[in-house]
């Protein structure tokens, strides 16, 4: 079982790819350079860069915000934020071991985004998802699925009576609203599309041993009565298109690099644990 902390982490990186990788509204300033100050603050310039960076860290606050305010918004984020820096600075906040060491994590976790997104993430490109997809779709197998309505009823004898009706000419949607004790009845006993393996084995054989445009000639039983069907239309499945399952298949080859990453970096580090007890049992 993969150590769940490693699969936060895995997520984390298909979350940080797609934000990094991602346009930023709040920065859609046609021409303007990165390193172009937008506000000084006590000496320090704030970016067009800090922006992008304050944008990506706000990212799910600023869904909520109209476009129009976004720049501004954050501009005042910045501004408090480097003004509460200088006031921790004023009181030697940054000369602290404590801090020391949680701006070794910090760079330490930004050190590692910065190789995700720009070496492991860059793995994975248009072609190589292209590719992929074509695999999948060569291996593709078409089945045969089936469009189908059913009228529920309790007794052999009142599924012989609705046959009888649709032999008569009776609508079988509006035999279905009025008779079906199912709860597709209301919609007509549409039961829409369904291929082999999803409905119970008697009505799945019978519905695949009709014609399409046939009712039942006689009623089909299962565990939940007696079953009045109808074959409306066959077709086959066809593999879903590329825009479908693009982003999917990125995500899949991104979590492969990342695990085939780590697993490699592991293999070739010199790990030693003081704490024994941490250690991974010796056959993982």
């Amino acid at each position: 079982m993969q150590n769940p902390i490693k699969r936060i982490a895995l997520a984390s990186f298909v979350a940080v790819f797609a934000s990094a990788t991602a346009s930023l509204p709040v920065l859609a300033q046609e021409g303007v350079a990165p390193e172009t100050v937008v506000v000084t603050v006590n000496g320090h310039q704030i970016t067009e860069d800090e922006l992008g960076m304050a944008s990506q860290d706000f990212a799910e606050q600023l869904q909520r915000i109209p476009d129009a305010q976004r720049r501004g918004l954050l501009v005042d984020a910045l501004i408090d934020l480097h003004l509460l820096a200088n006031a921790a600075e004023a009181e030697n906040l940054d000369d602290d071991a404590a801090f020391e060491r949680r701006m070794a994590y910090e760079r330490a976790q930004t050190l590692r985004t910065a190789y995700l997104v720009n070496v492991v993430g860059q793995s994975v490109d248009d072609a190589t998802v292209q590719a992929a997809y074509d695999e999948t779709v060569a291996g593709f197998e078409p089945q045969e699925e089936r469009r189908a309505r059913h009228i529920l009823l309790e007794t052999e004898e009142e599924a012989m009576e609705v046959i009888a009706e649709l032999n008569g000419g009776a609508d079988f949607a509006t035999l279905a609203q009025e008779k079906s004790t199912g709860p597709s009845g209301p919609n007509g006993g549409d039961l829409g599309f369904f291929g082999p393996g999803q409905m119970v084995p008697p009505f799945e054989e019978a519905v695949f041993a009709m014609e399409a445009g046939n009712h039942s000639t006689e009623p089909v039983e299962t565990q939940f009565g007696f079953h009045v069907i109808l074959v409306e239309e066959t077709r086959e499945t066809a593999p879903p298109s590329f825009e479908q399952v693009a982003p999917q298949i990125r995500n899949e080859l991104l979590q492969q690099n990342f695990v085939a990453t780590v697993t490699l970096l592991r293999e070739a580090a010199d790990i030693s644990y003081q704490d024994e007890t941490l250690a991974p049992p010796e056959d993982q």
